[in-house]
């Protein structure tokens, strides 16, 4: 699994680390508060990001989105609009919003401390409990909703900072996984819709954060990440189903369906957590 492959690497980053660690060591009698590997957890919440309301239409199934549905007169299909949100009736306006929520990670790592300069990586992993929604609305009336949800997430990230005696600065960056769950839901029961795609999903986390020493081994602090990662892969299918002939979905000259995906390509949201460490 991919999941698997981040633990691997963050796994095999502090090993080496640790390795080379004793030629640098000052003296170790007298390590520097923030020099040595580290375990820890985190406990925090979750807010998304704004992402755009549109859903896009593939109407000749040639791979380009960006299409019109439009009925057999030629009126848009869809001109009720968009929502972001999930669907709450077959009215535009009627969406729930994004859900925000806690999220949990724990973590490895291992510093360096160069004078007042810390240098390290750190590897997580983690749950949060987000839930994203985009809406589209037909003139049927009907409504049309993608939703996605992280399953697990991980991370191997690089750190940098500043440590003023016993208070540590830093900023923080790498690369980020996600196990997302997709989900399509609509009030349309007479097309048939099939959903496709995978649920990893690849990206980058950046962002900072404070970490106080309150004795030797244990430290507490706070931490703020910008995550993103990138989510194109889930389509759904639409097909005829029980619906006429003269169904936009399937209205000749292109009868053998429409694909439908959400309008954002990306995945967004802000972390804002506690951080405990212990320091071996």
């Amino acid at each position: 699994m991919r999941s698997l492959s981040l633990a691997t690497l963050a796994a095999g980053t502090v090993a080496a680390l640790s390795i080379a660690a004793p030629a640098f060591a000052q003296d170790a009698t007298e390590r520097a508060p923030f020099d040595g590997v580290y375990v820890g957890g985190t406990i925090g919440f979750d807010a998304q990001a704004n992402d755009q309301r549109t859903v896009l239409f593939d109407r000749n199934l040639d791979g380009t989105y960006g299409d019109t549905v439009t009925t057999a007169t030629g009126a848009n299909a869809f001109s009720p609009g968009f929502c972001n949100g999930a669907a709450t009736s077959t009215a535009p306006v009627a969406c729930r919003n994004d859900k925000d929520n806690i999220s949990w990670s724990a973590r490895v790592g291992i510093d360096k401390q160069y004078g007042n300069i810390v240098i390290g990586v750190v590897g997580e992993g983690g749950k949060t409990y987000i839930s994203d929604a985009q809406s589209a609305f037909s003139t049927t009336p009907a409504f049309y909703t993608f939703t996605r949800k992280v399953d697990y997430i991980g991370s191997v990230r690089l750190r940098a900072g500043y440590a003023a005696n016993t208070t540590l600065f830093y900023a923080t960056g790498g690369g980020l996984y996600a196990n997302l769950k997709h989900r399509f839901g609509t009030s349309n029961t007479a097309n048939t819709f099939t959903g496709r795609g995978k649920d990893d999903a690849w990206g980058y986390v950046v962002g900072g954060g404070i970490e106080q020493k309150l004795g030797r081994n244990f430290s507490v602090g706070l931490e703020y990440l910008y995550n993103s990662v990138k989510d194109n892969k889930y389509v759904v299918r639409v097909t005829r189903g029980t619906a006429p002939a003269t169904n936009p979905f399937v209205l000749a000259p292109n009868t053998a369906g429409t694909d439908i995906k959400r309008g954002d390509p990306n995945f967004r949201w802000n972390s804002v957590r506690a951080v405990a460490t212990f320091r071996f």
